[in-house]
């Protein structure tokens, strides 16, 4: 840790900046040294780094400080100054008012005592008895204390290194979805719902068919008069046009690229046209405007129950 030096600093000046780092850089230990001291008395969501932080700039003021003449060692000096400078910095941070505190650090220190008579930790019963309050006064002392912790969103409610928690990973309601997220989630739908009615007749019926009616694929290939090989392909083709005629709507490529890249041949200009077809079916406010994860299964099914089961065996 450096401080400051202008250019127009004098030699003596310079010399004077260089004494101070070289104090400031020789007494960071004694920082780590008076943290460990002070951090006993705060509760365990108080962050040490901050702690850290403010004591450091309790030394740096310290060396700017310190008067040798007075007689009094640096580390003394500096120790005092970098002590203050945490309270200080505690006490800015804290809105609790001091009742609360001095009743935080006795429900602390009977807890303490207790667990090291006991060698366990001691029970409700336990606790008020030493306290000589009631099971209810208990429980309004510590509510008054957990009224009065105040929490990043940042902080680690894990000590499994693994899990790595923080306080918003465990507040934020996962069955929420933000607005960005909805809105995106609902074009989507319309657009599968739009793509999924624009194949091709036979990958329409394979599609829905197999993922929305539970039909097998021997279903359909009697349905379709085809081999359940024949199927597979028609169910490959239509995943493989829907993914296309997607991500194609979300492409941002201008008038000029499209001209460069018109499509050429024929299964390329039935792709171009299915994804123009895509486009248009519906407008923007309708896409955003519409909003469900279920797709609309027709009233009467897709493959006529009757049929299918006329070329079955039973």
């Amino acid at each position: 840790m450096q401080t400051n030096m202008g250019d127009n600093d004098t030699p003596v000046d310079a010399e004077r900046h260089a004494e101070l780092n070289a104090r400031i850089e020789a007494h960071l230990p004694l920082v780590k040294h008076v943290v460990f001291q002070v951090a006993v008395h705060f509760p365990r969501h108080v962050d040490r780094e901050e702690l850290a932080r403010a004591g450091s700039l309790g030394l740096v003021e310290a060396a700017r400080r310190y008067d040798e003449s007075r007689g009094v060692p640096f580390e003394r000096f500096a120790a005092q100054r970098i002590r203050g400078a945490i309270l200080d910095s505690v006490r800015a941070t804290d809105w609790a008012p001091r009742s609360v505190r001095l009743l935080a650090r006795k429900l602390e220190n009977t807890e303490q005592h207790l667990a090291t008579e006991l060698g366990r930790v001691p029970t409700n019963d336990e606790m008020a008895g030493a306290l000589g309050v009631s099971h209810k006064e208990l429980a309004r002392l510590r509510e008054r204390l957990f009224r009065s912790v105040v929490l990043a969103l940042d902080h680690e409610t894990s000590e499994d290194a693994e899990e790595d928690l923080t306080l918003v990973d465990v507040l934020s309601d996962q069955r929420t979805v933000e607005p960005p997220d909805e809105l995106e989630a609902r074009e989507l739908h319309t657009y599968l719902r739009d793509a999924v009615k624009l194949l091709p007749e036979r990958q329409r019926f394979v599609i829905v068919g197999y993922f929305l009616e539970g039909k097998t694929s021997q279903d359909l290939a009697r349905f379709l008069g085809v081999t359940e090989s024949r199927v597979s392909q028609l169910r490959s083709e239509a995943l493989r046009n829907l993914k296309f005629g997607i991500e194609a709507q979300y492409g941002e490529a201008n008038a000029e690229d499209q001209t460069a890249t018109a499509p050429v041949g024929r299964v390329a200009k039935r792709q171009a046209a299915y994804v123009s077809e895509i486009g248009v079916a519906s407008d923007w406010k309708h896409r955003l405007s519409r909003w469900d994860d279920q797709y609309e299964v027709p009233s009467d099914p897709v493959l006529p129950v009757r049929r299918i089961r006329a070329g079955s065996k039973h």
